[in-house]
Formats: C-alpha cells, structure tokens, sequence
C-alpha cells in the first residue's frame, strides 16, 4: 500500500493532469521515435470532455502534487480504462497497479478493457499481472500497433 492518496480529481485539477499526461507519455514516444501520439497532442477541452463522460482518478502526494492518474467510463457494461500514468520519478513502485485497481473498484463485477501500444512491453506486463489478457490487435499504421486487453470479472 502506498502512503499516497487516491481520489476523484475535480475540474480543477485537470490543468496539472494534463502536465502530468505531458510528462508520463514522453517515455511512450520515445518508443516511436516520434511525440506525434495522441495523448501528447490532447487538449484541456478533450481532457474536460472525458471528466463528464467518466471518472479522473487522481494520486497526490503528501503536498498535493497529483504524480499519478487514470481515466475510465462505462458503456453498455464494459469499463474502458484509458490514460494510466505515473510521474516519471515515481514509477516501478506499483502505483500503476493501484491506480489501476482504484478505477476497477468504482466498477465492480464489471468487462475491464483497454488498449495499449504492442511496443510497450511494460504496459502489456503490467496489466496481465493484473488478470487482463489480450483479446485482438489491430495495425493503425507501419509504425503503431494497438494490442486490446480484457480482464472478465
């Protein structure tokens, strides 16, 4: 268990969540070569469209500095987890595990899918750790192929 808190962020907090998106997802595009992915290219207006769709979980530290977050909603009930991430300084702790979890528990007894580059083997490691398992890909371009997961509950 981490001494750091996990809740639901607030409208005001979607400015630093998005700088932490900036941030986490660098390592992300560095697997490309490339900062040319999408959540390097999100918007405080998209990020504001997810918080009415769904839930922004948030972890912050003790001073209140959000290091890690994710994003789900459901629909016709299956859970889509999306924008998992830990402040670059504050990885290979778990807290990806526990934020994970945190967004399961807001839904229980639910389909969990989400979707990850083939590319980032960590990712993938991290989630069939977690009981998901790969159930398609699909080639968006030569370079980008996505790798879908499913964890049934």
């Amino acid at each position: 268990m981490s001494p750091y808190k996990i809740t639901k962020a607030g409208k005001a907090d979607l400015e630093e969540i998005l700088a932490l998106q900036y941030l986490a997802y660098q390592s992300e595009a560095a697997l490309f070569g490339n900062k040319d992915i999408p959540p390097l290219k999100e918007t405080i207006g998209e990020v504001e469209a997810e918080y009415d769709k769904g839930l922004i979980l948030k972890m912050t530290a003790d001073n209140g500095t959000i290091i890690g977050s994710v994003r789900a909603f459901e629909k016709e009930g299956t859970v889509y987890i999306g924008k998992l991430m830990v402040h670059p300084d504050y990885r290979r702790k778990g807290y990806g595990k526990e934020l994970l979890s945190a967004a399961e528990g807001y839904f229980p007894g639910r389909r969990y899918e989400l979707f990850t580059s083939t590319r980032s083997v960590d990712n993938i490691r991290l989630y069939m750790s977690q009981g998901y398992k790969i159930f398609d890909q699909k080639k968006i371009d030569d370079e980008l192929e996505f790798v879908f997961m499913e964890k049934l509950t």
